[in-house]
Formats: C-alpha cells, structure tokens, sequence
C-alpha cells in the first residue's frame, strides 16, 4: 500500500499533507503528553527539576508531580509513616529527597521501590526509634543518609544492608547504648564509609580491640565525642594515638570528649578526657594500644616483616614514600639494601637486623586531591634466641632455688618429726653423753620418776626431756646426784634441746653459796 498525497482546500489556501509526516507528527505529540505526567501542585514550588512542597500539612507526595524531577523536598510536614505507596509515581531521576521534619516513626520494606536513583536521603528530626532489616536495600546508590535527631534506640545489623555506596551516615543525637560495629566487620559492613557520626549518643565504652581491625581511611571519619564514657585507659590511648594521627573527629571536638568515672553512674561529674593525662595512665597500656592500632610492630632477626602504611587518604593516587630511622628515602621500584616499598604503601624489611629497630616514617601523597599524610611507625627487632636463653637461664635459677627451698623444709621436718624406731637391744642400753658445756643444765634428779613439781610442769610443758638411768648404787658424798661416765656414749635422735625456764632447787644452778663446793675424797 503507498502513501499518496491529498489535496485539501481550506480558506487560506490549499494544503499538501504527507500521510507519511501526520503519523510522525501523532507520534510525537504521544510522546511529549505521555512525558509530561504532571503538572506542578498549587502547595508546592517547582523551579525546573526541583520541587519543594515544604511546610504544606502533606501526608503524602503529591500525585502530579513531574516524573523528570531530580530534587525533591517534603520537610515540615506530618508524614507519619513510610510505605511502598506512599510515593504514587517512579521517580527514577529523583536523586535527593528531603523527608525531615515530619512524625515518621516506622518505615516499612519496599518504601523506597519507586526511587532506585536516591543519593542523599534526609530522614532527621523524626521520630524514628528501631531500624529493623532490610529498610533501604532498594538504594543501591546511595552515598549519604541523614538519621540524626530520632529516638533510635537499636539497629538491626542487617538495616544498612546493600547500601554497598554509602559513604556517610549520620546518627548523631539518638539515643544509642552501643558501638554499630556491624557497620566495619560485620557480613553486611560498609566498605565505602567514610563518615559515622555517633556523637551525642549514650555510648559508655567501645570496643576498641576490635575497632583497632577498621582502616585508617574509615576510622578517622568516626565522630565519637558527646557520649557518656566510662573513665578508662584504653579509651584515652586511642583517642590520643587518633589525636596524634590528626583525625579530624578528634582534633575538631577535642573539647567536647568527657568521661565519668564508674563510681558515679548517674554521670552528675563529667572529666575532661583529653585534657592531660589525669587518669594516671602507665605507658604500658598506651603501648599495648598503640601495638593493636599498628603504631609499633615487633620483629625477630631473620623473620621477613610487612609494615602496611595505613592511611586515611589511600585510594589509586596516592604515591608513598618511605623514610629510615637513618634518614634514607625508600620508594617504590627502587630496593635498597635490605628494604622494599610496594606500590600499595606496604614496606617490606626482608632480613630484619637489631639495627633496623627505630622510628620509620610513610609519607602518604595524593596530588590529584592535594593531599598528604605522615604516619610513623615504631619498629622493635629483637633477638629471640638470646632472649630464649635469658629466660632459660632464669627459669634454671628460679627452679633451683625453690627445689632447694623444698628440700631444706623437708630435711627440717624429718630432723623434728621422725624419731627412731625402737628396738630391743641384747645389751644394756648405752648412756647418753653431753656435751661438756651444756653439762651444768643436764643434771637430772635420780630419784625415781614420778610427777615434778608444778613449777617445773609449767617450765617444761611441750619440750622433749632426756631421761638417763641413774647408777644402781650411787657412792656416798655425791649429794644424790648422778655421775656421768665420761667414757660411755649415748645415742640419741630428733631431740631438740631447751634450756629450763627455771631449775630444780636441788640443782647445782640453784645453788647460790660462797661456800665452795670440795667433792668428798
């Protein structure tokens, strides 16, 4: 079938139609009516592809919007609540929406459906109090997300889930109780934060163990002042190390850090946290916080290490530069002696030697962002052969001294406690010999035994005593005293000898005489 041309005569003239042009003509008109869907609202005000409808009592965006539009504002409204429907319309050019300043307490999954596009969402001063999960897995693209000034309470680790480009998030003056370290190291973590304010929150302590694991490039976006924390070491040494990094969230807002000690758990005295070392803090666990935080490595001789220069400016176009405790520059593609710099920052020291130990220095340079950064890092080499060998040596010392110690209790022990044991002799038993100088507080009465005086029962309660078997006949002129023989020994064991608090008064200590005594002829 071919198009023919038609002749049609009207009062200004004759006019030549192409059918062929006609149906372009419909066509097009189609396209431009379908195309402009909406018309602006009488409460709002449109200039191009930004409409703003703020301050209009809206519950709900308007149904005649202009689809084109790419910046769309609904704050101080009474929005109470977000759903699948609440926006009629795709917005697939909208890029911001502005939603603050309304009553949403509860979003529910799929509100965002009909804006894929959205890079900025402005959801403060609301009343939002739980993020649940999934909210907002439809914003592939989203890069900043405004949630400060709510009454959140707890977030759900999976709520942030596919915001895969989210670089800054906003949770400040909430009512949060703990760190959202899903957001670094969890299964749903953000790779591309850059900015987490949670400030002004009701954070008391952080984990810092693991916070020490985020990189450099996302941990000095972290906005931590404004919270309640507890009085504690470690908190101060990573703030600080974060202070001599030149973190912007500390550097900016040191004056807003404080502390309450845990003795006071209604806070009514906040400390200055920053403010000199008043916590006391030893050096040591400063140390051990720098260590988990990277800013001192150790090293054995002869073990290859890898020192990663951890920035907070690294991305393609940042070029590093290694400088030595002796002042030699180390860069990439150019080894020098026993060191290597990949391109990526990492400094390789490939034999580690006690004279490498020292104060290195990485010079982040990015020129593109006119940017640059130096970060030191204390490196430690030590010998662990002779530090093994020192050890070995005090542990032999120690070990030999306590065994010594043991076997001396037990030697003093047996000498106490453990007497021989008895046994019937054929001959008579042999009389005890005393030593010649104990000799005057050794005489014994050799009047048969029975019970001594009082006053002897209480000197001697509790003491071991020898009895020696007295001369079956004693010679006349002894005075009843026993006479030793001087040629006879006597065994005895485990005795221990004690003077007498107070002698018999027929013993020869108790006699004071200036009479001398003359032993009978």
């Amino acid at each position: 079938m071919s198009l023919s041309c038609q002749t049609i005569s009207t009062r200004l003239g004759v006019l030549k139609l192409n059918c062929k042009g006609l149906l372009f003509l419909l066509v097009f008109t189609i396209s431009v009516c379908g195309s402009a869907s909406g018309l602006c609202p009488t409460a709002c005000i449109c200039a191009s592809d930004i409409v703003s409808c703020t301050n209009k009592n809206l519950s709900r965006v308007p149904g005649t919007l202009f689809k084109f539009i790419k910046r769309l504002d609904l704050s101080y409204n009474r929005i109470a609540f977000l759903e699948p429907e609440w926006v009629p319309v795709l917005f697939d050019k909208l890029n911001t929406l502005i939603i603050n300043h309304n009553s949403i307490s509860s979003i529910i999954t799929g509100s965002f459906s009909t804006t894929p596009n959205l890079k900025y969402l402005d959801l403060s001063s609301n009343n939002l109090k739980t993020l649940g999960s999934p909210l907002f897995q439809e914003l592939r693209v989203l890069e900043v997300l405004l949630l400060y000034n709510n009454q959140i309470t707890q977030i759900d680790s999976a709520a942030f889930g596919g915001l895969y480009k989210l670089q800054k998030l906003y949770l400040c003056c909430n009512s949060l109780s703990h760190f959202p370290l899903d957001l670094y190291i969890g299964k749903h973590k953000l790779t591309e934060l850059v900015l987490l304010d949670i400030s002004y929150n009701h954070i008391q302590s952080v984990p810092i163990q693991r916070i020490s694991l985020v990189p450099a490039k996302q941990l000095s976006g972290i906005y931590l002042h404004g919270n309640p924390f507890y009085c504690d070491c470690t908190l101060y040494a990573m703030l600080i190390y974060w202070y001599h990094r030149h973190f912007n969230s500390v550097v900016d807002f040191k004056n807003e850090y404080a502390c309450v000690l845990r003795s006071d758990p209604k806070g009514s005295n906040k400390l200055p946290l920053l403010h000199d070392n008043f916590l006391n803090c030893s050096e040591s666990t400063i140390n051990v916080s720098f260590h988990a935080f990277g800013f001192i490595h150790e090293a054995q001789v002869g073990e290859r290490l890898i020192v990663h220069c951890d920035s907070k400016i690294s991305d393609a176009g940042t070029y590093f530069i290694w400088v030595s405790p002796d002042n030699r520059l180390l860069e990439p593609d150019k080894d020098t002696d026993n060191f290597k710099v990949f391109h990526n920052g990492s400094l390789e020291i490939i034999d580690p030697q006690l004279e490498d130990s020292g104060l290195y220095s990485c010079i982040a340079i990015n020129k593109r962002r006119l940017l640059n950064e130096t970060i030191e890092v204390r490196i430690n080499v030590s010998n662990f052969t002779v530090n093994r060998s020192h050890a070995h040596e005090a542990f032999n010392t120690a070990f030999t001294t306590l065994a010594a110690c043991v076997a001396s209790i037990i030697l003093v022990l047996l000498y106490l406690y453990l007497t021989p044991c008895p046994c019937q002799c054929k001959t008579r038993r042999r009389k005890r010999k005393l030593p010649q100088s104990s000799a005057h507080s050794s005489i014994l009465n050799s009047t048969p035994s029975q019970d001594p005086p009082a006053d002897e029962k209480k000197s001697s309660s509790g003491k071991r005593v020898v009895f020696l078997e007295p001369v079956n006949e004693p010679k006349q002129g002894q005075n009843g005293k026993v006479r030793l023989f001087p040629k006879e020994t006597v065994i005895a064991e485990s005795i221990l000898k004690t003077t007498r608090a107070k002698s018999d008064s027929d013993s020869v200590n108790s006699v004071f005489s200036d009479t001398p005594f003359m032993p009978s002829s």
